[in-house]
């Protein structure tokens, strides 16, 4: 039972641009998102999807998998999180002939997220 956290990142932000990767408190802010998911005891392995080749950079720097690039329809601005979460989902199947069974959806715009939140979460799902 594999268990993936995947973390959006899209680079058009409107309200912040680049929000995902301005830097808080020494570290791009999708580091902290990261780092969570990195720690935890059950999260197996961290996938970032962006449509951004910089946000992809950082992402690998700080211990993510970024297999791919976001198709930009799905990260428009009015595109949903089941788009790229069925993408991603597609991704899977198409290269590694499995689609993992539990997915942790964290948003790195939560940088204060504990590990033991994002454990305790995924204890009570499984």
């Amino acid at each position: 039972m594999e268990k993936i956290a995947i973390i959006p990142a899209r680079s058009g932000s409107k309200g912040v641009p680049r929000k995902n990767i301005y830097f808080l408190g020494g570290h791009p802010l999708i580091a902290y998102t990261i780092a969570a998911a990195v720690l935890s005891s059950y999260i197996e392995r961290v996938i970032v999807s962006t449509d951004s080749e910089e946000i992809a950079g950082i992402a690998r720097d700080y211990g993510a998998e970024v297999p791919f690039l976001r198709p930009l329809e799905f990260a428009r601005d009015h595109s949903s999180d089941r788009e790229y979460l069925l993408h991603t989902m597609q991704w899977f199947q198409d290269s590694e002939g499995h689609v993992p069974e539990y997915w942790v959806h964290l948003r790195p715009t939560t940088p204060l997220r504990e590990v033991g939140i994002v454990d305790q979460a995924i204890l009570e799902i499984m």
